[in-house]
């Protein structure tokens, strides 16, 4: 899965709030539901253009599917870069007063839908409700709207998804595959991953559908772009009409060498030892640089003014460990001979450990 359109995901939200619902609402409106809204909506549902942290934005919906004792309302947040909680405010007056449970919708910057399952309600009684949201830089309300319960109309059957966050697997320098599953529990239910460097995340996977089974579905998502040797922290979140449910936060570290990075040089035992010859061995990860590389060779340890260089030859920009090795001639018998591998990028140079021979 391409994570460069992970923040697509904020707009198809909004504009389907625009349209009136929500992919677990039905597309026409309760009739039950109010047109009639109470205060001043504040809030805006789109992301910020510079994605600096702030107080969430929280969006009511004036759809709602109410039954004789419960309804389903929904609306749409977005977090603003930091952790954010949402609940609903309700009751039979513009006052509320009552408070549905609080659920948390992640970090990012796009736009999530918050679904929540009003319970206990009188039968055949109009309610108002609004959606709510806070993280640690601020809290947003909604517009309030109101719906009527019913007289006769059973439940809906189902319950929130379960949740778990799985280990995650094929972790390269800049890719990752993030896992989980989650039980829809008998109710229409879609999922994401949520990830970043710290513990608030702050990037989100596309939503994706997993139906509306009773058992678990597996769920993974690819994650590319990454940076090197950095860790990463990320968590399923699976949502349906009933409420929204997170996973446990779990992290995985990117393999190295750090992007532009000097190249990783080794110097390796030589191998051939022969009276005025030997071949030199080492390995060379160019860490997506070009990158030319050579062995010095010299009598003195300290590879001083008499050192020699075998030819340089050159590398493409790759992110692999790569052997080389040098075949050197011409060299005195019975002698110890001090070598090193050295590369060079754009970066800067680096050289390996120094290793001797003794030549035959």
């Amino acid at each position: 899965m391409n994570t460069s359109t992970s923040f697509i995901v904020g707009a198809v939200v909004i504009v389907l709030l625009v349209l009136g619902g929500i992919w677990y609402v039905q597309s026409t409106p309760s009739p039950t539901a109010s047109s009639t809204p109470t205060g001043t909506d504040n809030t805006t549902a789109t992301p910020p253009a510079q994605a600096q942290p702030g107080a969430p934005s929280a969006t009511t919906v004036q759809s709602v599917e109410p039954s004789d004792t419960t309804a389903i309302v929904v609306g749409a947040v977005v977090p603003n870069g930091a952790s954010t909680d949402y609940w609903y405010e309700y009751g039979v007056t513009a006052n509320l007063g009552s408070k549905s449970s609080t659920q948390n919708i992640g970090s990012g910057y796009v736009g999530l839908a918050a679904p929540a399952f009003l319970t206990g309600l009188a039968k055949d009684t109009a309610y108002y409700f609004r959606l709510v949201a806070q993280n640690s830089f601020g809290k947003t309300a909604g517009i309030t709207y109101s719906f009527r319960t019913t007289s006769g109309t059973p439940a809906p059957q189902g319950s929130a998804p379960t949740v778990r966050t799985l280990a995650a697997t094929s972790v390269t320098r800049t890719e990752a595959t993030v896992n989980g599953q989650a039980t829809p529990n008998q109710s229409p239910t879609k999922e994401w991953f949520e990830y970043g460097t710290t513990r608030d995340f702050g990037a989100v996977t596309p939503v994706q559908s997993i139906g509306s089974g009773a058992t678990a579905v597996a769920g993974s998502a690819m994650l590319s772009n990454l940076a090197p040797v950095t860790t990463y922290y990320y968590r399923l979140n699976a949502q349906n009409q009933f409420g929204t449910r997170n996973g446990a936060t779990m992290s995985f570290k990117t393999l190295g060498p750090a992007l532009s990075a000097t190249p990783v040089v080794t110097t390796q035992l030589p191998d051939a030892v022969a009276t005025t010859s030997v071949i030199l061995r080492g390995t060379v990860n160019p860490t997506q640089l070009e990158t030319q590389y050579w062995f010095e060779y010299g009598i003195s340890a300290g590879f001083g003014a008499n050192t020699q260089t075998t030819p340089k030859k050159t590398l493409a920009a790759a992110a692999l460990t790569l052997s080389a090795e040098a075949t050197v001639t011409g060299l005195r018998s019975n002698t110890t001979y001090f070598y090193r591998m050295v590369a060079q990028s754009s970066a800067g140079v680096s050289s390996g450990t120094s290793q001797s021979f003794k030549t035959k």
